[in-house]
C-alpha cells in the first residue's frame, strides 16, 4: 500500500511540474512571439525586463533579463522577509527564462531556424536586427490580445498547480513587510507605472502604452475566467470525520488560517465540528488537493466572497 501511495505521489508531482512547464512555455510564447515583435508594453517583472531590453537595444536576450530581474528580487526578499520561497516558484522562473531565451532565438531572430521557415513561407526578407513577427498579423492590437490570452492561460495553469512566476508577488511580499496594502491595488499600481514608463522608449510610443493596457486587461480576464470567477477569494466549509487532522493539514501545508465552528447534523442530531478556511482563488486547487489527501469523502462547499479583510488579506484601514 505504501509503495502504491509513493508512486501516486510521484506521478502527481511529475504531472504538476509538467503542467507548470507547459504553462510557463505558453506564457513565454505570448511574450516572445506576440508582444515583443510589435513593441507592446507590459507589466510585472517581465514587463520591467522588456523595458530594460528595449532601453539597451536588445543586446541581452529577454529570457536572461527575466532571470536576472527575478534573481535580484529573490535575493532582496530573502534578506528582508526570509528565505521561504517554494521550489515551484524557482522552477517556474527558471523554465520561463529558458523558454523565453530559446523562443527568441528560434522564432523572432531572422537567422533562427523557425523564423527562417516562417519568413520563407510568408515570402518576406527582413533586414538585420529586425524582429520576426511569427503570425504576421499586421495589427498590433490583435497581437496584444493574442499575447494576453497566452499569458493568461499560462499563468492560470501555473497557479492551478501551486506555482508562481515570482516578480510582482515577490515585490508585494517585500512591501507588505513594512506597509499593508491590497495585493490587487499593488499589482495595478506597479503594472501601470511600468507600462507608462514604456512610452519614453523609442518605437513604443503612446500606442504601445494603450496596447499594454489592453494586454493587461485581456490577461487578467483570462486568468479570472480559467480560475473560475472574478472574485479575489474563496470561502471553504469542510465537514469531515477528523476535523483536527484537516485543520492541521490546511494550517501546516497550505499555510492558511483555519477556523473550527461548532455544528450539528440535523438528521443525526449529533454534534460535530466544521472547518472553515478563506484563501486566494489561485490557492484553491492546492487547498483542495490537501483536503482530498486527508479525507476523500469530506463534504465541501465553496463560495466566492467579494472582499476579505484582515491578516493575510486586505487591510480594512486601507479601503
Amino acid at each position: 500500500m505504501g509503495i502504491t501511495l509513493n508512486k501516486t505521489n510521484i506521478l502527481t508531482t511529475l504531472k504538476e511540474y509538467l503542467l507548470m512547464a507547459v504553462g510557463m512555455s505558453l506564457y513565454s510564447f505570448g511574450w516572445i512571439c506576440c508582444i515583443i515583435p510589435v513593441k507592446a508594453a507590459g507589466g510585472g517583472a517581465t514587463g520591467l525586463s522588456l523595458l530594460i531590453y528595449h532601453a539597451i537595444g536588445g543586446v541581452i536576450s529577454i529570457g536572461t533579463l527575466v532571470l536576472i530581474v527575478n534573481a535580484i528580487l529573490l535575493l532582496i526578499a530573502g534578506f528582508i522577509v526570509g528565505w521561504k520561497f517554494g521550489i515551484k516558484t524557482i522552477f517556474c522562473i527558471l523554465v520561463m527564462s529558458v523558454a523565453m531565451h530559446f523562443l527568441q532565438v528560434w522564432f523572432t531572430t531572422p537567422d533562427g531556424f523557425v523564423a527562417q521557415i516562417i519568413t520563407s513561407l510568408q515570402g518576406v526578407s527582413l533586414p538585420d536586427g529586425t524582429l520576426v513577427d511569427p503570425f504576421n498579423l499586421g495589427n498590433r492590437l490583435l497581437s496584444a490580445i493574442l499575447g494576453g490570452i497566452c499569458l493568461g492561460i499560462g499563468i492560470a495553469m501555473c497557479f492551478q498547480q501551486g506555482g508562481s512566476t515570482g516578480g510582482s508577488d515577490i515585490v508585494a511580499m517585500i512591501v507588505n513587510k513594512f506597509y499593508t496594502i491590497s495585493y490587487g491595488k499593488f499589482i495595478r499600481y506597479t503594472d501601470s507605472f511600468i507600462i507608462m514608463s514604456a512610452g519614453f522608449l523609442p518605437g513604443v510610443g503612446i500606442d504601445g502604452i494603450i496596447y499594454g493596457f489592453v494586454l493587461t486587461t485581456v490577461f487578467s480576464y483570462t486568468v479570472d475566467t480559467i480560475l473560475s470567477g472574478n472574485q479575489q477569494s474563496q470561502q471553504i466549509f469542510i465537514i469531515c470525520k477528523d476535523y483536527a487532522a484537516m485543520a492541521d493539514a490546511i494550517s501546516l501545508e497550505a499555510n492558511r488560517g483555519v477556523t473550527v465552528v461548532d455544528s450539528m447534523g440535523w438528521y443525526s442530531k449529533e454534534d460535530s465540528k466544521m472547518v472553515m478556511c478563506v484563501c486566494r482563488k489561485r490557492d484553491l486547487a492546492t487547498l483542495l488537493k490537501i483536503i482530498r489527501g486527508v479525507d476523500p469523502d469530506a463534504f465541501i462547499t465553496i463560495g466566492s466572497v467579494m472582499g476579505v479583510y484582515g491578516k493575510g488579506f486586505d487591510a480594512l484601514s486601507k479601503i
